[in-house]
């Protein structure tokens, strides 16, 4: 009887050693798809800078693709709408957005850590601050090398809580690339049919548009 009891302890420990090695090896199979999925996330974010590289210092016009709910007094209607790829760093692309005379718009493209961030530069004409300024997010492991996007970050949310621009809090911006083709800058908010979308024609370059806001001139 005892050795049928000893046996049987054996038998346990062995089972209870397979299963903590299968544990530890499912454990060790999620932290490896995290690696591979955030390895590919950087990947596509290097190929997404990458794709502005032959539009650099060229502006070119856009057009409304979507904007709904539709607003009578949206102050992109009638406009010119020109984004000019001004200035293309290391790890950062600064992309202001004109909108007929007013210069006041620079999207900032960060390369960090884990993706991409986008922050809206907004300035007065004397290069003051706007209060509502550096708003934006950084981007998930979602993104490709087409598309990517950026959810509102806490900074934005309790900028826009200050400010009372509530829906904003739900924001989440994306931009896609096809070089040589489009470019379109969108705002979405999840659980609304709030939808903006401006698409560039990225084959027919424009005059190069007036210094931003608030920003020096080129040399």
């Amino acid at each position: 009887m005892s050795q049928f009891i000893t046996g049987v302890l054996h038998q346990r420990t062995w089972l209870t050693s397979i299963s903590f090695a299968v544990v530890l090896s499912a454990c060790g199979g999620a932290d490896q798809t995290h690696s591979i999925a955030a390895d590919a996330g950087t990947a596509a974010a290097d190929q997404f800078m990458a794709a502005f590289q032959q539009h650099c210092g060229l502006a070119y016009q856009g057009r409304i693709a979507v904007n709904t709910p539709v607003n009578p007094d949206d102050a992109f209607a009638g406009q010119t709408l020109v984004m000019h790829v001004r200035e293309c760093l290391d790890g950062e692309l600064r992309i202001p957005f004109h909108v007929g005379d007013d210069h006041s718009r620079t999207w900032i493209i960060t390369r960090t850590d884990t993706g991409l961030r986008l922050k809206h530069d907004h300035r007065h004409e004397d290069g003051s601050e706007d209060i509502l300024t550096q708003y934006g997010g950084d981007t998930n492991t979602e993104g490709s090398a087409s598309r990517q996007e950026f959810p509102v970050d806490q900074f934005s949310i309790d900028l826009f809580l200050r400010e009372g621009s509530t829906a904003s809090v739900a924001n989440v911006w994306a931009m896609e690339i096809e070089p040589g083709n489009q470019f379109v800058y969108e705002l979405s908010r999840p659980g609304s049919d709030r939808m903006f979308r401006v698409a560039f024609d990225l084959t027919a370059p424009v005059a190069t548009p007036p210094t931003p806001w608030g920003h020096p001139p080129l040399n």
